[in-house]
């Protein structure tokens, strides 16, 4: 998961600023235009999307899966808001409500995000889908040469612990996996090598 720190770092880029204040404009106009959020709280908003996708994946969000989200929105919150309203977990409610007129601008975003921060080039791209069962040392040195921030944004997307990214064993239910996939399409994680070892890592 990741931290207040990141989220700051990330949205010095130009590119990821820019893209971030825009969709909080036309998000704000549209769904929420009194609610005051800073862009580095917007973009944290933004890096929840395929987590929230994940958790509506049977069309609803449950106690437990809303506790877990929250947990997650409050520590990519800018400063920390343990005793107070969250202006990520208040937001989120706000995507939650209407969240399939929204995925598709707020993963582009996130999609641009993932190539401009890692610095990914057509190199790290593979023709095609890895077929068959997949070899778990193979997996797991394939983890160890990734570029670590493209690892740490697969680990915060589809895990609720990061270290458990080389686990071989992941269980999810088959209507979660089959968003998770969604997801990754919509990421263009899915024409990467790791990515791909990845999702054949799950139960």
């Amino acid at each position: 998961m990741f931290t207040e720190y990141e989220i700051e770092a990330m949205i010095e880029y130009p590119e990821v600023k820019e893209a971030t204040i825009a969709l909080k404009k036309d998000f704000l106009k549209a769904e929420a235009p009194y609610l005051e959020i800073s862009d580095e709280d917007f973009f944290s908003l933004i890096i929840m999307t395929p987590t929230i996708g994940i958790a509506m994946a049977d069309g609803k969000i449950s106690l437990f899966e809303e506790m877990g989200l929250n947990k997650k929105a409050r520590k990519l919150s800018k400063g920390g808001y343990f005793m107070k309203k969250d202006p990520v977990v208040y937001a989120m409610k706000y995507l939650i409500k209407n969240y399939y007129n929204w995925d598709d601008k707020f993963l582009g975003v996130l999609k641009e995000t993932i190539k401009t921060t890692c610095g990914l080039t057509k190199d790290d791209y593979a023709e095609g889908s890895l077929t068959g069962d997949i070899d778990y040392n193979e997996f797991r040195k394939a983890v160890m040469n990734s570029k670590y921030l493209l690892i740490r944004f697969i680990a915060s997307f589809f895990l609720e612990n990061d270290e458990d990214i080389i686990n071989q064993n992941h269980k999810v239910g088959k209507e979660e996996f089959q968003r998770m996939i969604i997801v990754g399409e919509k990421l263009e994680l899915d024409k990467i090598p790791v990515y791909q070892m990845f999702c054949k890592t799950f139960q």
